[in-house]
């Protein structure tokens, strides 16, 4: 049996976009119009995704990368406030191997011009798993790719 252990992070982003509030708050609540965005690699591929977005729904999401790793994301949705925040708790997988758990925060407000999107994750990375720093690298790409879908810009790599 290998070592079991702990590490503790948090990843705070904070974003804004030139679209409306409900147009960004509901690109994470329609499944297809989450379909378009979330992810950060082109070239994996999709296996399952699943979505209910209401306080205590669920999400799923499966997808291989090239060398066949299965990476698999199970969500559940503690608190949701239309156009204002969410609460998920949610796990992270590698094959059958879970590598992290988290709890994050998505808060927005409206501002001139757009909106403003705070993104906070605690994470807690099980067994010696090494991230380094790869969790803040794909969750920027895909803030990245939110920003092309609701600022409406037709190159978007998804």
């Amino acid at each position: 049996m290998s070592e079991r252990s702990t590490e503790h992070t948090t990843i705070t982003i904070e974003r804004h976009f030139k679209a409306p509030l409900p147009k960004v708050f509901n690109a994470w609540a329609i499944p297809e119009h989450k379909r378009q965005w979330f992810g950060c690699h082109e070239d994996w591929k999709p296996l399952e995704s699943q979505l209910d977005f209401r306080t205590g729904g669920s999400e799923s999401n499966r997808v291989a990368s090239p060398d066949g790793v299965v990476h698999a994301y199970q969500a559940r949705y503690i608190d949701v406030v239309q156009n204002q925040r969410f609460i998920y708790a949610f796990d992270m997988m590698l094959d059958n191997v879970r590598i992290s758990v988290s709890l994050a925060t998505v808060n927005f407000a409206a501002e001139p011009g757009g909106t403003k999107m705070i993104f906070v994750e605690q994470v807690v990375f099980l067994d010696g798993y090494s991230d380094n720093g790869s969790r803040l690298m794909g969750t920027e790409i895909g803030f990245d790719n939110l920003r092309l879908y609701v600022e409406g810009d037709d190159s978007r790599p998804n």
